[in-house]
């Protein structure tokens, strides 16, 4: 049953509707929050927070809204939450939240939608792709030219809704694409107009290496030493999908070493990426701060999602897009 509120009346505390990670400051701009306002109280953090700097800003929460994983909600987070009564997370999926810490309480949770985000990544995975390929940061200086993708290998670690439309933009570069995931079949492969193969195979065989996994216990470090030894010596590693798929300190040796030419990552093991992490230290890795989702027309839906949920919840009326805690899937 979804918790109701009783009307705010001039004797009665004000709702507070906290917001986490509006880094970009989106959320804030591209929501119509003045209705909202008028009966709650609203604060929107655009900094990083943790620690007690975390657990003091959510004090008092009634509501509070996650933008994308940015910051894990776990068991003792909403343990020491008491006044919280419904959680919100912006995009489709959020694997870093205790659902069952919530659930036991009652607490419901709602997504938005995501808005083109897929498209956004696969053009994000593309970007680097291309600016490795042409050496955009290697003009005018000396050492190798810049790559030619047509006719040379991309390989796709997963094969699902992004993953597919890498593809589609390999095809039309001319490349040959084959495709590994633990679930890949050679007609799943067939339907993006791939070729299934081993994971071992694809490592030695693609020039570009493009991960699209979601992480799991089973596929955490999927990429680690001994697979990045496989690796073409000339080849490029990309992961636009998520951080724990890569052994951070392999990578890091194996940049330091050449036994690939080099990585790009949108997604890193701490986010933002700390001045002093060892990933700052090696040559020929690009990084970007997850900004494959990043666009104006997603925040655009996730600004809009949040203010329909936070409003839907102010005004006892059901709750969009509710998760269910057992399949993890929206309604």
């Amino acid at each position: 049953m979804t918790p109701t509120m009783p009307q705010a009346t001039q004797t009665q505390t004000r709702p507070r509707v906290v917001v986490l990670d509006d880094w970009e400051g989106a959320l804030a701009r591209l929501g119509d929050w003045s209705a909202i306002r008028e009966r709650a109280e609203v604060c929107i953090h655009r900094e990083p927070l943790v620690g007690h700097g975390l657990r003091a800003a959510l004090a008092r929460a009634d509501v509070i809204v996650l933008n994308r994983d940015r910051t894990p909600f776990d068991a003792g987070l909403v343990a020491g939450l008491p006044e919280l009564k419904y959680l919100i997370f912006t995009g489709p999926r959020n694997a870093r939240i205790d659902y069952g810490a919530l659930a036991a309480r009652g607490i419901p949770v709602s997504a938005t939608e995501g808005g083109p985000a897929l498209e956004s990544t696969c053009e994000h995975t593309w970007a680097l792709i291309l600016a490795w390929a042409r050496g955009l940061d290697r003009h005018g200086t000396d050492g190798p030219l810049s790559s030619v993708l047509s006719g040379e290998t991309l390989g796709l670690i997963g094969c699902g809704r992004i993953g597919a439309r890498v593809a589609a933009v390999g095809h039309a570069f001319g490349m040959k694409v084959v495709t590994w995931s633990p679930g890949m079949t050679p007609a799943r492969a067939t339907v993006s107009g791939c070729v299934a193969v081993t994971l071992d195979e694809l490592l030695a065989r693609a020039l570009v290496v493009s991960l699209h996994l979601v992480a799991s216990t089973s596929t955490r470090h999927l990429i680690d030493r001994e697979r990045l030894s496989k690796m073409r010596r000339d080849a490029l590693l990309v992961n636009t999908s998520r951080a724990e798929l890569v052994d951070t300190d392999a990578l890091v040796q194996a940049l330091k070493e050449r036994r690939i030419a080099a990585a790009a990552l949108d997604v890193v093991p701490i986010e933002p990426l700390p001045p002093d992490h060892p990933l700052r230290e090696v040559d020929r890795l690009t990084i970007t701060p997850h900004a494959g989702f990043r666009s104006e027309r997603v925040f655009e839906a996730f600004a809009r999602g949040v203010v329909e949920n936070v409003a839907a919840w102010i005004a006892d009326r059901p709750l969009p897009r509710r998760v269910d805690v057992d399949t993890l899937q929206t309604h």
